[in-house]
């Protein structure tokens, strides 16, 4: 133990905020195995989940479940345990999860309160989208609905610079439509999931692109990043609804995506199936006339 360690505990507590993997146990800190060894107690989300992190390492402490339910405990906790050490489930505490609220509470008693370095998801996940990293927006998790959902996903689209959102598997397709009907279907992202795990994947494309990817559900931990509102420009020959729905059909995607995507950028239901209908036929047509062009090309 350090001599500013002794001498804060003779002041008060001590509270560690110790980052933990986010899939693979070995990107876990010397450092933080250390903190979680000489800690009074390990306070956590979940017992099960850090039990098993704990039982890696070989480390013996006692668990104690702090997660949002019972956040209300944190302060017979704290005087239980004048040295404690909280993780989350993954990453570091106090991004979207009560890691935050322990701090505060922590720092109102007249703890000596630490935030040890570590991994955050967020970061490599921005860094993996190939998108501009010299400033970004952290949203976190999005209100599920309602109102405050509305207003925050306005803004995000609205936002110039680079945008990260925390998303659950069963919420990320229609994520992905709401941001390209309010961005545009064109508008650049990445979705990021598994990081640091066996099927870590990250896939870059527009939003519409996206939302056909994964329309048939994802498992695993998301982090979307978003690109900046493009500057105002000139408006491009071949931009409007129809010209993009001949493309995609050009591509091969079906009458149904087409659909989708056209939906997705705004389009009524009926102007959206009417649209993407003639643009499927007229695709076929073409594809006809060049098949029977075919053999009479000269050589």
């Amino acid at each position: 133990m350090t001599e500013n360690q002794a001498e804060s505990q003779l002041q008060g507590g001590w509270l560690w905020l110790v980052p933990t993997p986010l899939g693979n146990l070995g990107d876990i800190t010397l450092r933080a195995s250390e903190v979680l060894r000489s800690a009074d107690a390990v306070a956590c989300e979940d017992t099960r989940r850090s039990g098993a992190l704990l039982h890696h390492l070989g480390i013996s402490r006692p668990l104690v479940r702090l997660d949002a339910h019972t956040m209300n405990r944190a302060p017979g906790v704290l005087e239980q345990y004048p040295r404690l050490a909280y993780v989350s489930d993954a990453g570091t505490p106090g991004i979207s999860d009560p890691g935050a609220e322990l701090l505060r509470l922590a720092l109102g008693l007249g703890y000596r309160v630490e935030v040890l370095p570590g991994p955050t998801a967020f970061v490599p996940a921005l860094i993996l989208s190939g998108l501009e990293t010299g400033r970004f927006t952290f949203e976190g998790f999005l209100p599920r609905s309602g109102r405050e959902r509305k207003e925050r996903l306005t803004a995000v689209a609205e936002r110039a610079e680079t945008t990260l959102i925390y998303e659950s598997p069963h919420r990320l397709h229609a994520t992905l439509l709401e941001l390209a009907v309010l961005c545009g279907p064109q508008r650049r992202a990445s979705v990021t999931r598994e990081l640091s795990k066996k099927f870590e994947e990250t896939r870059r494309g527009t939003l519409s692109e996206l939302a056909l990817h994964f329309a048939a559900g994802v498992k695993g931990e998301i982090v979307i990043v978003l690109e900046g509102r493009p500057a105002p420009g000139p408006t491009l020959p071949g931009s409007d609804h129809s010209d993009q729905a001949a493309q995609w059909a050009a591509e091969g995607k079906s009458a149904r995506d087409i659909r989708e995507l056209l939906q997705a950028a705004g389009l009524r239901k009926n102007d959206a199936y009417e649209l993407a209908l003639r643009a499927f036929q007229g695709a076929g047509l073409r594809k006809r006339a060049a098949d029977h062009r075919e053999p009479h090309d000269p050589d």
